[in-house]
């Protein structure tokens, strides 16, 4: 039998605690706690070199079932889309109309903590509605 192995999602990002931030807001994760024997993590930055300062972030599922969530600072910016998003589960099990309401309740919620809305699809023979999202720094996700 295969080992099952457990994942991390990895952002590459400018402002890896913005966007950890912004995802454990939308996904109802925690960020980590500083380093043992520091307070904040600016307490902990005090320490580091001035280019290692704010260089990572992680968020966590409370509950322990979801992957971690890891940030990384680089110096490029995004120039291309994603070839891999997260799908933000919100409409499960729902059809139509109720599906639709789902969808734009969460879209709702996010675009204030600095989401951009994109293209709603519709749903057809194939596919339920869904609808492609930007975060913070421009990552594309979907409310499926």
């Amino acid at each position: 039998m295969a080992t099952i192995r457990q994942v991390q999602v990895t952002f590459d990002c400018a402002d890896p605690r913005r966007v950890a931030r912004f995802w454990s807001e939308v996904l109802g994760y925690v960020m980590t706690p500083p380093p043992e024997g520091f307070d904040t993590w600016e307490d902990f930055d005090r320490t580091q070199p001035s280019e290692d300062r704010g260089s990572w972030a992680v968020c966590t599922d409370p509950s322990g079932v979801g992957p971690r969530l890891y940030f990384q600072r680089v110096p490029e910016g995004k120039t291309a889309k994603n070839r891999v998003h997260l799908d933000v589960r919100v409409g499960t099990g729902l059809v139509g109309a109720e599906r639709l309401a789902a969808l734009e309740a969460e879209c709702a919620r996010l675009v204030p903590l600095g989401a951009v809305r994109g293209q709603l699809l519709l749903a057809d023979e194939e596919n339920e509605s869904c609808l492609n999202m930007q975060d913070v720094e421009g990552n594309e996700f979907c409310l499926d």
